[in-house]
């Protein structure tokens, strides 16, 4: 039997608010996550983006706060969510405000990459829950404009992608200050024994559930590759998205270079088209997303920074410009279509140089994908009986002289110790 969002015991306010976002029915995992998170219990969550997890840890989240009428102390969340990317921080506070438009609570959103001063006069202001990425949080509570001592209800979500990133250190730092009587929440696709550590440490009993929606969006999203030669892939790709079925679509490449070149050319060939990585300015990789969310923008091209924690509803079409050299990023990759029990289509342009990263694909889907025809596009058969090609071999770098030993030209430490962003993370940190 389908549960309904009433019979899970959410405020009225909240399933008022869940009515006019249409949310009829919960997913798997916020039917079992939502009522064991009302009665105050540790979460384990084996998730993905893509399974409804925000609104399962963001309801019971609101639920409970909702029930405690404590003052707002300025600087002293609550409730902290950390999310390892910016867009990820903002799409949550985006829901969490949703959620909770008919409540008497306050959220602030908290990153790296824009100036502070706005952040810091919401904080003085007082907020309820503080959703935050780890890098600006952590400079804001050194500069003492936050203090976590109050924090009774703790979510990290997508803690692999924290990890991947260089964040585990830094997360535990940020735990270390919180509150040692609370509700911790830890949400990640995968489970590295780092994250397994993790969890052990900072849970207390958990319940652990476990989501995997790869075969279900696999299932629901239609795939097809071409066979095509790499001059020939811009080509293809411009003819493809022209075609009035395809709608909102996103385009993957992998290098930040390789998306503002593809964006550059379905400019010039009339499609609205815009770029999103990690060398874009925080207001220019939001005024992209907002002009692909609301239309502005059809095709957005992106390095896979995009292809976990961007929710973005009603894209028709995911298209690999360039497969991914790892196999588990193109199942994320090809799950931002299919939302919400919504169907999709994948497209991938293969050339010779990825037929490896095809079957790698297609080894841990334990599928075929289905080979499209083109004018400019091979049958599987004839891709296959190609010879591969070849990379070409890095050249030895040359021999240099050795320096007298003591002696060192002036910058060169500097240069080696030189910390990635201001505050010594890496870029997609702040």
């Amino acid at each position: 039997m389908t549960l309904s969002f009433e019979s899970l015991g959410l405020a009225e306010p909240l399933r008022r608010a869940l009515s006019a976002e249409k949310y009829l029915k919960p997913t798997p995992i916020q039917t079992q996550a939502i009522p064991l998170l009302t009665e105050g219990n540790d979460l384990l969550g084996v998730a993905e983006t893509g399974t409804g997890k925000t609104a399962a840890f963001a309801l019971p989240l609101l639920h409970r706060l909702s029930l405690q009428s404590e003052p707002r102390t300025p600087g002293a969340p609550r409730a902290l969510i950390l999310a390892p990317t910016r867009e990820l921080a903002g799409q949550i506070g985006e829901r969490i405000n949703a959620y909770g438009r008919h409540l008497n609570l306050r959220a602030a959103v908290i990153f790296g990459g824009v100036g502070q001063g706005q952040q810091v006069k919401a904080l003085r202001a007082g907020v309820d829950i503080l959703i935050a990425t780890p890098g600006r949080l952590l400079d804001l509570c050194n500069q003492r404009h936050i203090r976590l001592d109050k924090v009774s209800i703790l979510v990290l979500d997508e803690a692999d992608r924290m990890l991947d990133m260089g964040f585990i250190h830094d997360v535990r730092k940020i735990v270390g200050q919180c509150r040692k009587e609370r509700q911790t929440l830890l949400f990640s696709a995968t489970m590295p024994a780092p994250i397994a550590k993790l969890a052990n440490d900072i849970l207390r009993d958990p319940i652990r559930i476990d989501v995997s929606p790869v075969k279900i969006a696999v299932e629901r999203i239609e795939q097809c590759v071409y066979f095509v030669g790499a001059n020939d892939k811009r080509t293809l790709l411009t003819e493809l998205i022209k075609d009035p079925a395809m709608g909102r679509v996103l385009v993957f490449t992998r290098t930040k270079r390789g998306a503002d070149r593809v964006c550059k050319h379905l400019v010039q060939a009339g499609i609205t088209a815009d770029a999103l990585h990690g060398n874009k300015a925080q207001n220019a990789r939001v005024r992209a997303l907002d002009g692909f969310r609301n239309g502005r923008v059809r095709a957005l091209v992106a390095t896979d920074i995009a292809a976990r924690g961007i929710d973005v509803p009603g894209i028709s079409h995911v298209i690999n410009f360039e497969l991914p050299n790892e196999p588990e990023s193109y199942v994320h990759r090809i799950g931002r279509t299919a939302r919400a029990g919504a169907g999709g289509a994948a497209v991938s342009l293969c050339d010779p140089s990825e037929r490896a990263y095809l079957k790698a694909i297609e080894r841990l889907m334990r599928t075929e994908v289905e080979v499209a025809e083109h004018r400019l596009a091979e049958t599987r058969d004839e891709a296959m009986q190609r010879p591969p090609t070849r990379t070409a071999k890095a050249q030895p770098a040359p021999k240099r002289r050795r320096r007298p030993r003591g002696r060192r030209p002036s910058g060169v430490a500097a240069a080696v110790n030189r910390p990635a962003g201001r505050s010594g993370q890496p870029e997609a940190w702040l």
